[in-house]
């Protein structure tokens, strides 16, 4: 199950919510910590924990011996993913998209700058992930590590810290080992190592159109059947899915996670299995 907020970042969430709203404008004094502790029936400590992540933030100040306020140079909002995002299917599907131009690009530059060294850690992250699946069966991107060796690899570290910091959100506690057929697994591995030496190949050879597309086909497979999924559920529009969570479909996904996709096929994404 997705992990609880704390309430130090549910009290700070809605302070930053009445600050982008306008209920709070900009040079506002915010109430005093007893008030906050009252109106939020939490601790002193939750308030503070809050209050510092704000100013951390940028959005409010102190003024030793006045009190705390709204930062009066907010800048525009920065890029912030919801914790919950992951566990709404048609918010999980634009995050996939995000994350399928990011990664394809990444392949690429990869490809074209990366040293030597980064081939023998990329080609080792590929065994360590392969072990892994081995070990512990299909687990939601247990190949992260790999992806972000390819990152480090670009030599642009934004690519690297923006995997870094989608991470959390990708890589939750979930593991679909229990909820796919042992057949299922062997064949997910299989295809699975097979579009990674793909990948791992190109960029050994320096190909970065063929970096490109073995990520490509390697991230739309499971996109495609995340898509498909939603359109089971008659959920293909962001708008009319919220609230549907992947964990009550888990069990559906993990059973089509092998299964012969005649979408994928359209797509020029072949399966590899035999």
């Amino acid at each position: 199950m997705p992990r609880r907020q704390s309430l130090s970042v549910e009290v700070a969430d809605d302070i930053k919510k009445k600050i982008l709203r306008g209920t709070l404008k900009p040079g506002a004094q915010i109430r005093t910590e007893a008030e906050l502790c009252k109106e939020y029936e939490v601790s002193r400590t939750v308030v503070r924990e809050a209050i510092s992540r704000l100013r951390s933030d940028g959005m409010l100040v102190a003024r030793q011996g006045i009190g705390v306020f709204v930062s009066t140079n907010i800048a525009s909002k920065r890029f912030e993913v919801d914790w919950d995002s992951i566990r709404n299917l048609p918010d999980t599907i634009s995050l996939l998209e995000l994350r399928l131009a990011i990664q394809v690009e990444s392949a690429g530059l990869c490809a074209r700058r990366r040293s030597s060294a980064d081939t023998k850690n990329i080609r080792q992250q590929m065994g360590k992930a392969n072990r892994l699946f081995k070990s512990h069966g299909p687990m939601l991107d247990y190949d992260y590590d790999f992806y972000l060796a390819i990152a480090k690899g670009t030599k642009s570290p934004y690519f690297y810290e923006l995997l870094l910091f989608l991470r959390p959100i990708f890589v939750p506690e979930t593991n679909l080992s229990a909820l796919v057929e042992q057949d299922g697994k062997a064949k997910y591995g299989r295809l699975a190592q097979e579009q990674h030496e793909a990948i791992v190949s190109a960029i050994e050879a320096g190909d970065e159109v063929a970096a490109r597309d073995a990520m490509r086909i390697h991230q739309v497979h499971s996109l495609e059947r995340v898509r498909a999924l939603a359109a089971s559920y008659g959920m293909e529009d962001r708008r009319k899915g919220r609230g549907a969570k992947v964990e009550g479909v888990l069990r559906a996904f993990a059973k089509g996670i092998t299964a012969k996709d005649d979408r994928l096929a359209e797509l020029g994404v072949k399966s590899s299995s035999r």
